[in-house]
């Protein structure tokens, strides 16, 4: 029988997932709500677009690529409505982001959440794996269990469970046959995406607020939950942000408060935010290193989606070897520091920008590793 070797993911330089929407796809997407297109129009729209961005991710040089979430209009909710028990709907607010109101959207959880065969995403994945070159992969992102557990700041609406203890206990098994599937699919990189870390770090000073403390602990057994039941050689990593939403972000502070949570998971490979000051040091860093994984890579992500100026080479290349204090380097990634479009307005800068700061990545990790 021979023997699985396992890719090694995440790659030096690597790419968070979300990509600018094209104005021609916006404009099809608003067709097709108008009503003046049908459904089949707006896919061929979204085939050719994913298909031009692909091109561009392998001539950047990347190894993995994404299809730019094209198909999605929020990064989270569109998963979440593809499952069973769970339905998109419009709030009477949208989300605070640094004083900044968001567009309008919401899930309520109205039945048991199940795993759905023909969940969107599925589709949306044969046809990325089906145009990526041979010797780059296909890598799908999907957000976190944690993002889906109900609260009214997250607008995540439960009417069926109120017990969070029988509500993960279904998440994990439909989280488990979905990642099933996608690697049934040929997927062997899968990310998720988790705001909540981030987030509950922002509503603590030095230690977890003791509220929060049952959240993190659920999160921890299912995510755990989740890739303890993986296939061996399907990696699984977690981006962990603060928000992103038209260049401004929901929440600010270190990475300290929940590092000894982030240690315990068991996944392959962690992208953190670190772009600005509101991430915080790197001394958190050292819990991950010390947790006796040391499988596990830790994507920095340095270069920032929300401004088109670009960071100077030598400042990047400082911070990963500051960074390498506390982690060693042979662990340590680079990335941006989130997508560039975590709903379909996306940040304020150009497409070219972004081509821009995804090539710095390129280069910056190719001067640091001697790729």
């Amino acid at each position: 029988m021979s023997t699985i070797v396992k890719t090694k993911f995440p790659n030096r330089y690597d790419v968070v997932g979300s990509l600018l929407r094209p104005a021609r796809l916006k404009q099809a997407r608003a067709d097709f709500q108008a009503h003046k297109f049908s459904e089949a129009e707006l896919h061929h729209v979204e085939d050719e677009e994913i298909k031009r961005i692909v091109k561009k991710q392998v001539e950047l040089g990347l190894k993995d690529v994404t299809d730019g979430e094209f198909r999605r209009s929020w990064w989270h909710l569109d998963f979440y409505d593809g499952l069973n028990g769970a339905e998109f709907f419009t709030p009477a607010h949208g989300y605070n982001f640094n004083g900044e109101e968001t567009r309008r959207g919401g899930i309520k959880i109205t039945d048991k959440i199940t795993y759905n065969p023909d969940h969107p995403f599925f589709a949306g994945f044969e046809y990325l794996q089906s145009i990526v070159p041979d010797g780059v992969t296909a890598k799908q992102t999907i957000p976190s269990p944690s993002v889906f557990f109900p609260s009214d700041d997250a607008k995540i609406v439960d009417t069926h469970y109120h017990n969070l203890d029988a509500f993960v206990a279904d998440v994990v098994l439909a989280y488990q046959k979905t990642i099933q599937h996608f690697y049934d699919l040929g997927c062997r990189y899968l990310q998720i995406d988790d705001t909540s870390w981030g987030m509950w770090a922002s509503f603590s000073e030095g230690t977890l607020n003791p509220d929060l403390v049952p959240l993190a602990e659920a999160a921890v057994r299912a995510i755990n939950a989740i890739a303890d039941n993986k296939p061996e050689d399907l990696t699984l990593t977690m981006h962990v942000c603060r928000g992103n939403y038209d260049s401004t972000w929901a929440g600010a502070g270190a990475y300290d408060p929940v590092a000894e949570y982030l240690a315990q998971l068991h996944i392959d490979g962690y992208f953190l935010e670190y772009d600005d000051a509101r991430s915080g040091g790197f001394e958190p860093l050292a819990k991950i290193a010390a947790n006796g994984l040391n499988h596990q890579r830790v994507v920095l992500g340095l270069v920032t989606s929300k401004k088109p100026a670009l960071e100077a080479q030598t400042q990047l290349i400082a911070r990963i070897h500051e960074a390498a204090k506390y982690i060693p380097l042979e662990q340590l990634c680079l990335s941006s520091q989130c997508g560039f479009a975590s709903t379909e307005e996306g940040n304020r800068l150009t497409e070219a920008d972004q081509w821009r700061k995804l090539q710095l990545v390129v280069n910056t990790a190719k001067a640091v590793w001697d790729i």
